[in-house]
Order: C-alpha cells, then sequence, then structure tokens
C-alpha cells in the first residue's frame, strides 16, 4: 500500500488531503464532535512543529552556504543586485495591488467590532524595534528562542566573512554545507508528511472558524484572497512574459509544489527546499538558485509584507474612523518594500502589520481584530510569498542569459518526489567553473 501510495503524484495527494481535511472539518463542525477538531488541531500543529523544528538550523547554514557559493558564479554581486532590485519592484507592485484593492472595496467600512475589547497582540513592532532587533545581544539565543530575523543577520555577517576569508575558511563552509544536507533530508522526511499536515490544518480551520466569525471580516478575507489572487495571476504572468520571455504556464507548471505546500504549511522557510528544487527544476542554475531562493525566504513577502499590511492598515482605520491621506499611502508602500524583512519567513505576519501601523500611527489593537482569521488569509498569503520567491530568480537568470530554457519549457511534467519516492535532493554532480554571466 505504501508503493502504492508514493506512486500518486505528490501535489495530488496534497489535494487529497485538502479535500478530505475540508470534510472532516465539516463533520465535526456540524455534529459538534470535539474529539476529532482537537485531534484534526493535534495533527496539523505538530506537522507545523516539525517544520518549525528545522528552521534555524536551515536559515543559517543555507544563507552560509549561499553566500559562499556566490565565489563560484561570475559577476555574482551584479546578480545579487539585480535580484534584491526585482524583491523591490515586484513588492512595490503588490503592495499597489492592496491599496488599490483597499480603496476600492472599503473593508473595514460598516464593521462592527468591539474595539473597546480589542488589545494589541503580544508580538508587535516599530522601527525601532526593527533595526534594534536585527543584532542579538546572545547568538546562542537567536536560535534558542527562534528569532530568523537575528538568524539572517548572523548568517549573512559570517557567511561575507567567510567569503572573504577564503580558502583558510573551507573546513568551516564544508562543515555547513554537511549540516544544510543533513537538514535539508531530515526536512524532505515532514514535508512527505504534508498531505497528513495538510488534513489536520484545513481541518482544524473549517471546525474552528465558522461563517459566524468569518461574517463581519468577509469583505476583508475576500479582498485578500483577491489581490493575492491578481498578484499570483496577473502580476506574476505579466512579469514572466515582459522581463523574462517565458511561459507562464510552464512556470505554475514547475513551481505548483512549492506554492501548493507554502499554502497549506503557511511557512515560506519551511517550504523553501521545496521553493529550491522547483527553482532548479525550471532550468535556474544550482549557484545562483542556493543565493536566491533561501534569501527570498526570509526577505521576499509579497503577501504577508505587501498585500496584507496595505488592506489591514485601511480596514483598521476605517474601524477606527481615521482618515487616511496621500502620504499615508506611500508610507504603507515604503514600509512594504523595506521591513518585509520582519515577517522572517514565519507562520503569520503580525510583526509587519504592527509595523505598518505604528508607522501610520493606528492603533496596534487593530491588529488584534484579524488574529482570528490570520490562519485562513495566512494560507494565501504565504502561497503568494512562495510564488514571488520563485518568480524572481527565474527572471533574472532568463534576463542574463544564464536560465536553461530547454529544463523551463519541460517543468512540471515530473512529479517532485518520483513514483519510487528518491529524495529530491539527490542531485547531480555540480558543474566545474564558475556559472557563465554573460556581461
Amino acid at each position: 500500500m505504501a508503493t502504492a501510495l508514493r506512486r500518486i503524484p505528490f501535489s495530488v495527494q496534497i489535494l487529497l488531503g485538502l479535500a478530505l481535511g475540508v470534510g472532516l472539518g465539516f463533520l465535526a463542525r456540524a455534529a459538534e464532535l470535539s474529539w476529532l477538531a482537537s485531534t484534526l488541531d493535534t495533527v496539523g500543529s505538530l506537522f507545523v512543529q516539525l517544520l518549525k523544528l528545522a528552521v534555524p538550523p536551515l536559515v543559517f547554514t543555507a544563507i552560509v552556504v549561499s553566500l559562499v557559493s556566490l565565489r563560484g558564479v561570475a559577476n555574482a554581486a551584479r546578480l545579487a543586485g539585480k535580484t534584491l532590485l526585482w524583491f523591490g519592484v515586484t513588492a512595490l507592485v503588490a503592495v499597489s495591488v492592496g491599496i488599490g484593492l483597499g480603496l476600492l472595496t472599503n473593508p473595514g467600512r460598516g464593521v462592527t467590532l468591539d474595539t473597546a475589547a480589542a488589545t494589541a497582540p503580544k508580538t508587535s513592532g516599530s522601527w525601532t524595534d526593527f533595526l534594534t532587533g536585527i543584532v542579538p545581544t546572545n547568538p546562542v539565543g537567536a536560535f534558542v528562542e527562534g528569532n530568523v530575523l537575528q538568524i539572517v543577520f548572523l548568517a549573512v555577517v559570517v557567511g561575507a566573512a567567510a567569503l572573504l576569508v577564503g580558502e583558510a575558511a573551507e573546513p568551516f563552509v564544508r562543515l555547513n554545507r554537511a549540516l544544510l544536507e543533513i537538514v535539508q533530508k531530515a526536512l524532505w522526511w515532514v514535508i512527505r508528511l504534508a498531505p497528513l499536515g495538510t488534513l489536520g490544518l484545513i481541518g482544524h480551520a473549517v471546525a474552528a472558524y465558522g461563517w459566524d466569525l468569518l461574517a463581519p471580516l468577509a469583505t476583508f478575507t475576500t479582498a485578500v484572497y483577491v489581490g493575492c489572487a491578481i498578484v499570483l495571476f496577473v502580476v506574476y504572468p505579466v512579469v514572466l512574459l515582459a522581463a523574462g520571455r517565458l511561459n507562464p504556464l510552464r512556470f505554475f507548471a514547475g513551481a505548483w509544489p512549492a506554492i501548493q505546500l507554502g499554502f497549506v504549511s503557511r511557512s515560506s522557510v519551511g517550504t523553501m527546499p521545496v521553493t529550491q528544487r522547483s527553482v532548479e527544476r525550471l532550468g535556474v542554475p544550482r549557484e545562483y538558485a542556493s543565493f536566491a531562493v533561501p534569501f527570498g525566504a526570509t526577505t521576499k513577502m509579497d503577501g504577508c509584507a505587501a498585500v496584507y499590511p496595505a488592506l489591514a492598515a485601511i480596514f483598521v482605520a476605517q474601524v477606527f474612523g481615521v482618515t487616511l491621506n496621500p502620504l499615508d499611502y506611500l508610507l504603507i508602500a515604503f514600509v512594504s518594500v523595506v521591513g518585509s524583512a520582519a515577517t522572517a519567513g514565519l507562520t503569520g505576519a503580525i510583526v509587519m502589520l504592527t509595523l505598518t501601523l505604528s508607522t501610520l500611527g493606528l492603533p496596534l489593537a487593530g491588529a488584534g481584530l484579524l488574529l482570528a482569521i490570520d490562519p485562513i488569509v495566512d494560507m494565501i498569503r504565504t502561497a503568494t510569498n512562495v510564488a514571488g520567491q520563485a518568480l524572481v530568480p527565474t527572471v533574472v537568470a532568463a534576463r542574463e542569459g544564464i536560465l536553461d530554457r530547454t529544463a523551463y519549457d519541460a517543468a512540471g511534467r515530473r512529479d517532485l518526489l518520483d513514483p519510487v519516492g528518491s529524495a529530491p535532493d539527490e542531485r547531480a554532480p555540480r558543474p566545474d567553473g564558475p556559472t557563465p554571466v554573460p556581461a
């Protein structure tokens, strides 16, 4: 039976888990089966905890190795600069979509909620907290607390130092490369449980969040999904066609396993190995993908840091009767482009939302009004994040002439996990010499 299950494409397994989870969630809610709802919650929570367990070592080793790998890429500085530029450009477009949709739908107008009872979330952020929070007071504490932003800072410093030190740092680099392979192997075991995790996460969401809770926030929830869908299926295809001269259907065929896993896991970092594997299958050179994807998984958040905070800020302003002026909308765009690293690729976007609210001078308690539906909107936000993290390296590689067009055109024709279940991280030998990048 296990062999027969492995012959089912991975994406189909997730869809089956999704459908079964929805059915069990409705059953638990309709029949008031508390034991079933609790079981679904436990299964989903364990899956997310397993993903989070791998986050600190995965982020650190991936960024260190990715920075050192730039040594083997010709014109690495230019390639890195263009990657960051496209991160910013697509984030600016995404936040513009969020602002435009917010002005069109007015998600907070007419909403009646108990604002007096709303409290600010325990996790909040301001520019001061964000900037001072980047540098850890204790490097061990950053890993113990799972502070991804501080881990990213440490990894960038250590990776850059190892890159400059050169040959003397090779033993340290080899150690990190070996640790990365070990963590990725263990994480692939967890990813294989994604269909079961999907069943639990979706089932619990359906059982816990009925229409009675969603009704007051229906416009806001719908706007988030529509905004992310516009970015996913309108903005990204236009970027692929206009900037890379690439077929969008082939891109989505190749990136869909990562997008799908991001939707159900709600973790860009947890999805990172699948995203990188998908990007490589799209024809992006491994040396470049190993830099762009880990950085994107911690800083490229078009859903959590662009569409969502723009709509949420407009919603909170309307609920509390605050009028936003054109400068406020410019501040929303600025925060989305510059402060997206605050989300750090973890489940939820509360820190980014409170950073936006504090910049605009809006009540931080407004974020508390949206906490109840956060798991629901976080699914589409994370799927959008992951798609953007795969899009940028693909487009940059195409524009720089290093994309394997044959591999791109064949993307999606093989399942991410092949029928016999071989691990996706069993990679072909690296080519000798630097990856050629035309001047």
